[in-house]
């Protein structure tokens, strides 16, 4: 868990790899919750029966805003901003979703600082992250997360 302390100690950091998160097993159950929380009930991420003999895939997939979804908890077995008044997440540069996530596969986070700045009284921060499946060859995402803080 690599651990920050101040602005100072985020800008030295810049271009370091922060770690990789546990593995999480992505379930049909929480692939439906999703679905429900969002209203995307498509086919080839909760009929289980249709996704194994119809998609490409061979079963059902992750949403891919789900895959995104769960940067924030496996970011935070990853790094942490200590001392801080306030962190806002202000956004994301070019997400991809370069692989799907079959339900069952177990998934895993990376995380670079690859930029950070000064804006007005923030930092703000440029987090590369990856998520990937356990023994697949291409990621299933990658994205520049955005976040701003205040010491």
């Amino acid at each position: 868990m690599r651990v920050f302390t101040s602005a100072t100690d985020i800008l030295a950091a810049v271009g370091d790899e922060l770690g990789t998160s546990e593995w999480l097993t992505i379930t049909q159950e929480r692939v439906n919750q999703f679905a429900d929380a969002t209203g995307d009930h498509q086919w080839i991420h909760i009929d289980a029966q249709r996704a194994t003999a119809e998609s490409p895939f061979g079963g059902p997939i992750a949403h891919g805003y789900l895959t995104l979804s769960l940067v924030p908890f496996l970011g935070a077995q990853v790094y942490r901003i200590d001392g801080t008044k306030l962190a806002i997440n202000y956004g994301s540069n070019k997400v991809r979703f370069p692989a799907p996530v079959l339900v069952g596969s177990d998934v895993q986070l990376s995380a670079t600082l690859t930029d950070a700045k000064e804006v007005g009284a923030m930092l703000e921060l440029v987090v590369t992250v990856t998520v990937t499946v356990r023994d697949a060859p291409k990621p299933s995402l990658v994205a520049e997360t955005i976040t701003r803080v205040a010491f």
